[in-house]
């Protein structure tokens, strides 16, 4: 099977071409509208901005980007306390879609079932007590061997969100593979990501964000910010997670570097969208 050629974000296609006049006002509903549900201020636990307007960002990249249909079949990958479900309840069909989000943290959880799910109930989480250092220290499951409750050709779209910008390497291709599983072939994963190539490392451009001066772990993959601890925020060296996708089943069809670099863009993170090649791809 031929792998479809890497394209940037300025010239995706996807089967579905959205009128943007539409998405805008879509994106300035959810922004605007008081009635969607919203946690308080210091319940949010990850994430930086405004909460709404995040997710309302978020959505559109989805759907431009990564090409996100009404009637999907949507797994989010550290679904958090809301953030980006509660903007896609705007998009996805209520008849025909599927939204399931995972976290380790069940206070975020718990605020989804019950701010979320009682008014669209197509959209379910599910706590998976995930180890992790800084958001479950005391989790019970290994992310190395972590293993989700979903059969295999599950999902058409499977969101990570700065999640592998949180992993250590060898996790990120547990995440990668155990989402190949769940993914039909042909459905996509949208992934947000800190690529550490030449430019963001020597800021040779003067204008990266200060918060983020990467330095290498030993021989790499990994970047790690100096003074805060390693997995507050991660880098990979340009071509890991590509490579990860590969190996996998996977074909990336987006690669859109962000603004944290310091270069213009119109996200902050980088951006992959892979497909999930056919049983004989």
């Amino acid at each position: 099977m031929n792998q479809p050629a890497l394209r940037h974000a300025d010239s995706l296609q996807t089967a579905w071409q959205p009128n943007e006049d539409r998405i805008d006002g879509m994106l300035q509903t959810v922004i605007n509208n008081r009635f969607l549900p919203q946690p308080d201020s210091n319940s949010v636990f990850v994430g930086d901005g405004n909460y709404r307007a995040v997710g309302a960002e978020f959505l559109g990249h989805f759907i431009r980007m990564g090409g996100l249909q009404p009637e999907s079949s949507v797994l989010d990958i550290g679904s958090g306390i809301g953030r980006m479900a509660v903007p896609l309840t705007q998009y996805l069909d209520a008849d025909r879609a599927r939204y399931v989000g995972v976290d380790p943290v069940e206070g975020g959880v718990a605020w989804c079932r019950k701010s979320v799910t009682p008014v669209y109930p197509n959209f379910t989480f599910e706590h998976v007590d995930i180890a992790h250092e800084l958001y479950n220290p005391m989790g019970k499951i290994n992310g190395k061997a972590l293993k989700l409750p979903y059969p295999d050709r599950t999902f058409d779209f499977a969101i990570m969100t700065s999640i592998v910008t949180h992993l250590p390497p060898d996790e990120v291709l547990v995440y990668f593979s155990e989402i190949s599983r769940m993914l039909k072939p042909g459905g996509r994963l949208f992934v947000t990501a800190f690529v550490v190539d030449r430019v963001a490392a020597k800021n040779e451009n003067g204008r990266r964000d200060p918060r983020l001066g990467f330095n290498r772990s030993g021989d790499g993959p990994c970047w790690f910010v100096p003074g805060l601890p390693p997995l507050a925020a991660v880098g990979f060296d340009d071509g890991f997670l590509d490579r990860a996708l590969e190996r996998v089943g996977f074909s990336t069809i987006l690669k859109s570097l962000g603004h944290w670099r310091g270069q213009d863009a119109g996200h902050y993170q980088d951006v992959f969208v892979a497909e999930r090649r056919g049983a004989n791809g």
